[in-house]
């Protein structure tokens, strides 16, 4: 299964393992990553699932859709990078992926 590490807004490096197929916030869930709430539970509703995606991995992630971009309007510190982790599916291309997360969500 492919690894994914969350960095949290303090620093701190969680790595879990995620089911291709899968997205990522449902694998944050399931490993309870800190300030991964995921409200709406994957329905692009809400911007409570807001991560940072690191520089190396923009390429394998892809960009948000609209839908997603609309949502992000509602995250707090929205970047370049921004996107709402249960949009990116998981693949074996994503294994090694790293996320960090704001100390704050949407």
């Amino acid at each position: 299964m492919p690894k994914i590490t969350f960095v949290d807004s303090e620093g701190r490096a969680r790595t879990v393992e995620a089911e291709i197929g899968s997205t990522v916030m449902e694998a944050a869930i399931r490993d309870s990553i800190p300030e991964i709430l995921a409200e709406c539970g994957g329905a692009c509703a809400c911007a409570t699932c807001h991560v940072y995606v690191d520089d190396a991995w923009i390429g394998k992630t892809g960009k948000a859709t609209p839908m997603e971009e609309d949502m992000l309007d509602f995250a707090f510190d929205v970047r370049p990078t921004s996107r709402l982790c249960c949009q990116i599916k998981v693949s074996a291309d994503l294994d090694g992926l790293v996320v960090r997360t704001p100390g704050k969500q949407g």
